[in-house]
Formats: structure tokens, sequence, C-alpha cells
């Protein structure tokens, strides 16, 4: 009761703010998506996605070691793969000597100590641009999921620390978590995009893994963005089948999708500011509309006041500069 009690006692200075602050963001939160591409010396600029590039595997190897420096220990990894090399059958994903697979060697030889996650899909090997095999239109489940079953224990022979499914198929995740556990890839966690939504703001994405869907869209497996309690059920079938950590994606506008996780789950949970959120604010920035740093900071402690452990954000090695 007031006088007694008076909220502003508390936000005084910002060391007394600092004292109490509930939630405070650490280089240990952050996941770095990196993009690699064929080639070398190679860096091409993300014309959708300003300030954000693709790298050759030997500009990787250095790339890494500076996240590394910066205080940056987990990264997840996206290839870009020529169009020669896709077919509907996914046939490059489960090649040992592609490019994810030696991406992922070539960051375990510089930093061993670097969290690597992959992700597992078949649109960027797609001819189609889908994340599933296509038979007269429709996108086939089951067939697909043996296939993401392979790719994640390439991935996982290759010295990936977790596989990443970001496909939405039913099931996939117990078809993965068998796979690696009877190749004895007893260590290999699994990240599920368990309520990935069929959302407008992948679209810089796309364009940076010329990813599009050839054809319609990703309704009938990305979730519908009207819904809520279908992220639960999602979500809660997924730690079942096998999954350690849960994501939810895109981030931003599903703040309280990763709530309801947070109180219902116990699970570790991951939330991915994708690339319209980081496009959004890189324009909004250059027009001198809003702070770039006071608002990146501000949506970064918002996932974690909503409840997540851990983000992937194109926004990581800005973040760190000013922690």
């Amino acid at each position: 009761m007031f006088p007694l009690q008076r909220n502003r006692r508390l936000r005084k200075s910002s060391s007394m703010r600092a004292l109490v602050q509930e939630h405070q963001l650490t280089p240990n939160d952050f996941i770095v998506p990196l993009f690699v591409i064929e080639g070398q010396q190679k860096k091409e600029e993300i014309l959708s996605m300003p300030g954000y590039y693709r790298y050759s595997e030997d500009l990787i190897a250095e790339k890494v070691k500076s996240l590394w420096s910066q205080g940056l220990k987990s990264v997840l990894v996206f290839v870009k793969v020529q169009d020669s090399l896709k077919d509907n059958k996914g046939t490059e994903a489960l090649n040992p000597k592609g490019l994810m697979q030696r991406a992922i060697q070539t960051i375990k030889n510089v930093v061993p100590e670097m969290i690597v996650m992959t992700d597992v899909a078949l649109d960027p090997y797609s001819s189609f641009g889908h994340d599933g095999i296509v038979n007269d239109g429709k996108i086939i489940n089951d067939t697909t999921v043996e296939l993401l079953a392979k790719i994640a224990c390439s991935h996982a022979h290759a010295g990936a620390d977790v596989v990443a499914p970001s496909d939405m198929m039913d099931g996939r995740i117990l078809s993965i978590r068998k796979s690696l556990e009877a190749l004895n890839f007893n260590d290999t966690a699994i990240m599920s995009y368990s309520a990935k939504y069929a959302s407008s703001f992948y679209g810089p994405f796309r364009d940076a893994l010329d990813s599009s869907p050839g054809f319609g869209d990703k309704k009938t497996y990305q979730m519908d963005f009207g819904n809520r309690r279908e992220a639960i059920t999602e979500t809660r079938r997924d730690i079942e089948e096998g999954a350690d950590i849960v994501m939810v994606k895109p981030g931003m506008a599903y703040l309280d999708i990763i709530r309801d996780l947070r109180e219902t789950i116990d699970a570790p949970i991951a939330a991915y500011q994708v690339s319209g959120e980081y496009a959004m604010l890189k324009a909004a920035a250059e027009k001198g509309w809003l702070d770039h740093d006071a608002v990146m900071m501000e949506q970064l402690i918002a996932f974690k006041r909503a409840g997540a452990q851990m983000i992937a954000t194109y926004f990581a090695e800005d973040a760190v500069k000013l922690l």
C-alpha cells in the first residue's frame, strides 16, 4: 500500500535496476544460423538480410573461430545446394562428402567445442522446394520420414552434436531417434521444430537458400497460425518421441506459444527469431524510424521473458557486442 510500498524505489538507478532484473541475456543464450555455399573465398551478402552473409566452406572456418572468440558457442548450419544436385528424393542430402557433411567436419575441426546443430530437411535439396517427397502434387509423409532419419544419421556421422528436423512431418522424431540409437549415436541430441508455423516471415531465408516451394505452399505440414492449443499437442508428442529440445518458429509473433509451452513442459525451449523479423528491424533502422540496438535487445529479452532458454537469431553477433 502506498506510501509504504513505492515501486520506483527499485528503479532509481541503473545499478539498482540491474540488481533486480528478472531476465538477462548472455552469449550462452544464442544459436547462430550459418549459411554455407560451395566454392572458395566466397562471402555473399543476402540482399534481403542486410549485413548477413553466405560463406564458402573455407571462410566458414574463420567465421566459426570469430564466433567462438566472442563467446558464442552454438551454430545452426544450413546449406545452399546447387540446382544441378537437386531432385525429388533428396539424394545429395545423403552424400557423405556433401556440403553439409563437409561443413560439419570443418567446424568441428577448427573449434571442437562449438555446438554444431544441423538443419534436417529436404527443401534445400528438393527440385520442388518442399520439405518432403512429392507424389502427384502431394507431400508424402512416411517415405519422407524414412529419408529424414537417414539424413540425421548422416549428419551425426559427420560430427553434428544436435540434429534439428525442421520439416514438420508426422512421426519424424521417433524415426530419427530410433535410427540414431540403432547406429550408436546415443549422445546426438534432437532439437525439434515442434511448433513451426506456416508463416509469411520466412521470405528472406528462402532467398538465402533458394528454397521457395516450386508449387503451392507448406500449409499441409506447417502449422496454421490461427492455432494455439495445437502447439502443445505437437510439442508433447515430439518430446514423447525423443526430442531433447523443442523450438517455436517464428519468434516475436508467437511469444504466447512460448509462454504456453513453458507453463506446460519441462524440456528446454528454443525460439527462432526468423529472417523476416531481422529484415524488418534492419529496414526500419536504416530509415531512422527505430533505434536498432535498443529494439533488438528489447526483442531478445522478450524471448527470455516468455520462457525460451535459447534463441536462434541473426542478431547474435550484434547482441554480444552490447553485452
